[in-house]
Formats: C-alpha cells, structure tokens, sequence
C-alpha cells in the first residue's frame, strides 16, 4: 500500500498545481469608436429590429428567393463544415487533458517439430511440441497540466469555434444581402428595359412615319435619315438592356441553384415594380456596431484563440508530468496466467533547444499582435461601410423627389412637343432632343429609386442584418431534407 499512498500524494500535489496557467490572460478589447455617426441617420425609420425586415419588404418572390438561397448555399455549407471541424479539434483537445485507457490482448499458438532417436541407429522418428500463449493487458496514461497548456488549448479551441458560429451568420448575412441586391437590380433592369422598348416601338413608327412623308416629299431626306438613325439607337440600347437582364438572371440562378427555367418562370410572377423596404432606425451610437456585427465577433474570437496560444507556447517551455501504468497477465492457458504491473510518473524537464521554444512563445505573441490589428482594422471598415451606406442613402432619398419631379415635367413637356411636331409646328430635331430628355429622366428616376432600394440594404448588411449572437447556426439541408 506504501507505493499506492505515495502515488496518490504525487497525484493531489499535481492536481494543485493544475491550477497555475501561464501566459496572459485574455481580456477583451475596448476599441475606440465614435461618439456619434458623421453622416446623417435616415429619418422616419421604424425602431424594429432587423430581424426579419425581407418578409416587410411585402414581395412574396423575393422571399422564396432568399429561402431557396439559404437551404442549397455552398458559402453556408462550407461555413457549417468549419464549424464541425473547429467542434472536432476542441473535442480533440479536451480528450488530451482527461486520462487515457487502451486494452489490448492477443492469442498465439506455436507448433515445433524435430528427430528424435538413439544414437547409432540408422531409424528415428520426429517429434512435435504444440503450444499456446495467452497475453492480455492495460495501458493508461495521464499528463498533468501543471501549467496549463491543454486548459489554454481547449481556450482557443472554444474561442474558434465561436468564430466559425460567427463566420456562419456573416455568410448568412451577405448572401441574403447579395441576392437582395441582385433581385432589386432585376426589377429595376426590367423597369429600364420596358422604358427603352415603349420608345424604341414609338419611335419605330416614328421612322415609318417619316419614311413616308419623305417618299411623299413632304419632308426632307434628312428627317428621315435621323427618324431612323434614333430608332437603330433605341434598338440597339434596348438590346443591351435586355442581355443585362439576363445576366442578373443567371446571377439569381447561381445564388439560389434553382432550374434557370423555374426562376424566370418565377420572376414573372412578381410585380412589375422595386420592392419597397420598410426603413428602420439606426443606433445613435457607433459603438453599439461592436455587438451588432457578427464578423466584429468572429475577428475577437480569433483574437482570443491567439491570446490563449500565447499560453501554450509558454506552457511548453516549463517541465511536464505524465503517470503511466500498465497492467498484463501472459500466460500458456487460462489458469497458467502471471500479472504483470507497471506504476509510475514521467518528468519531461526542457533543457536547451536552442531557443525553439523562445521563438515560439515570441510567434505567438506576434501572431497575437497581428491578429489584434485586424480586429482593430475590421471595425474600422465596419465603421466606414456604415457612415458611407448612410451618405448613399441619404442622397438617394434627397435625389428621389427632384428625379421624379424631373421625370414628370420632361414627359409633359415631350408630350407637348410631339402634339406641336404632328401639327407640323415644331422641326423631328426639337421632337427628338425633347424625347431624349424626357427617356434620360425616366431611366433616371429608376436609377435613383433602385439606388435607394440597394443602399438600405447595403445599411442592413453594414449594421449586422439583424444578427444575435445567442442564434444558433443551422446545418445545411441536404437533397432527401437531412441535415448533413
């Protein structure tokens, strides 16, 4: 019993010492921000949270969309599969602090043959011998974090594993954000396209018109020459337009892996119009920004996982302590078994490594410094990506009554025109060049209608899209609706 009482005095002492962890220990980063945004907050903007805002944009088809984006998205799937493997590697490094048992045993059987005989004669005969040997045993193992190098492992294993739960709801955001921006993009070069095709057919038949009044010779070769040459301009802008279309198309297929075939199917089942977003109110103060954005988190999260490794890489230059022991029982039968055991601690003491284990302390610290200046520089950019989404929309809501107010004055005045050139009172130049205005006023008006549109949500993306760091991230669905 005197070796096994000593044993479990050499066991308390270490799991005292277990309480001592080297290196610094984290502390989270108070960053400087703000005390208020520069640019001006939009106004009259609901104080509801971003949650759920695209169901209050009122368009069934961008919601089936952003649906179908988010339950077949490679960026998301990846981000859950980090998310399994950061899970994996702190399990791993939760196993290396816990006791180690391995079993093992094995069964053999031996046959040997030889003569045998009297010496002298010419005859003998052979003789066999047949044996089994039974082995079976355990080994376990056990090292004591004395100064806290596995604790600070499984530290930085959490710390990234909240990173890429974090990473998961920043992908979540920008694809949501993305088809979005896509969707309104479509709308908008739908609403453009139909702009150019009402005047490309109008003035198609303008062109016919001209055609005949020349051959008449009521009006001169060069009406018609510009009555025509507006018409191929018409036709070729419209063209154009047209392909842009399609390719916003093929971008929706993309972001949401639906039939291209379905999708157009399904975007001529909306309205022919931008989608309205409900505005909301925006913090007064930056600061908040820091719990609003869930790549801010995955960047402090790393921070902390980089601090801890400062840890680890200190730990490594102090001595180690393991116990070890085994027990085994060999034998040539059952009831012929002898146990066999083997008890005892292992002292790992770093003498000299030619400074390996100082260079790695000293690269941990700087990987600790570097990824302290990306946190600092991804608020900073989140910062700057609010202030610059406010300025955008700003403009784009002041631009929006003067284009609209511009839009209508062209028109009436085109109108007018073209009642006068009929009546033969105004020359196919003043008819055009009032056309030209009151077409560049349209396409204005939608331009600045969709900018709007695209910087509210280029704000919800800026402003975290409504993440809370309690929400879970979700496996992605698989084909047969497993999650995988």
């Amino acid at each position: 019993m005197a070796p096994v009482f000593r044993f479990g005095v050499v066991a308390a002492a270490s799991l005292a010492l277990m309480a001592c962890a080297v290196g610094p220990d984290y502390r989270r980063p108070q960053p400087s921000a703000p005390a208020a945004w520069s640019a001006p907050a939009p106004h009259g903007g609901s104080a509801a949270r971003l949650i759920g805002w695209w169901d209050r944009f009122d368009d069934p088809v961008l919601t089936r969309l952003l649906r179908a984006a988010e339950a077949d998205s490679p960026s998301l799937a990846v981000a859950w599969a980090n998310i399994v493997k950061a899970r994996a590697t702190l399990t791993s490094s939760r196993a290396d602090a816990l006791p180690s048992l391995t079993a093992q045993g094995s069964a053999q059987r031996s046959n040997q043959s030889g003569q045998s005989g009297q010496s002298g004669q010419t005859g003998g005969g052979s003789a066999a011998s047949v044996g089994a040997t039974l082995t079976g045993g355990l080994d376990a193992a056990w090292e004591i974090d004395l100064f806290g190098k596995l604790r600070r492992t499984s530290e930085a294993g959490e710390a990234r594993l909240q990173a890429r739960a974090d990473d998961w709801h920043d992908a979540r955001v920008s694809l949501a954000a993305e088809v979005a921006d896509s969707y309104v993009q479509y709308r908008a070069c739908r609403l453009l396209e139909r702009a150019y095709a009402d005047e490309a057919r109008s003035q198609t038949d303008t062109a016919r018109a001209t055609a005949t009044a020349v051959r008449a010779g009521f009006t001169s070769p060069i009406d018609g020459a510009l009555a025509r040459a507006s018409a191929a301009s018409l036709r070729s802008t419209l063209t154009g337009q047209q392909a842009d279309c399609d390719v916003l198309v093929k971008a929706l297929v993309a972001l949401t892996g639906d039939d291209e075939a379905a999708m157009r199917r399904q975007l001529e089942q909306g309205a022919p119009v931008l989608p309205k977003p409900t505005a909301f109110a925006v913090d007064s103060v930056p600061a908040a920004l820091i719990a609003q954005r869930p790549d801010l988190a995955s960047l402090e999260r790393e921070l902390a996982a980089a601090g801890a490794e400062i840890g680890v890489a200190e730990a490594d230059r102090y001595p180690s302590l393991s116990f070890s022991g085994s027990i085994a029982r060999t034998g040539l039968g059952l009831g012929s078994l002898m146990t066999t055991w083997l008890l005892g601690p292992t002292l790992s003491l770093p003498l000299f490594d030619g400074g390996k284990r100082a260079a790695a302390v000293e690269s941990a610290q700087a990987s600790y410094d570097a990824q302290s200046a990306q946190y600092r520089n991804g608020l900073r950019t989140a910062l700057k990506e609010v202030e610059q989404a406010l300025v955008r929309l700003d403009a784009a809501t002041r631009r929006a009554g003067d284009a609209e107010t511009a839009a209508q004055g062209y028109r009436d005045y085109f109108d007018a025109i073209d009642r006068n050139w009929r009546a033969g009172g105004a020359s196919l130049l003043d008819r055009e060049e009032a056309r030209r205005n009151a077409l560049s006023a349209e396409i204005g008006l939608i331009t600045v209608q969709r900018d709007q549109i695209q910087q509210w949500i280029a704000l919800y993306k800026a402003l975290g899209g409504g993440w809370q760091s309690e929400a879970p991230a979700r496996a992605p669905a698989t084909a047969n609706g497993n999650a995988s």
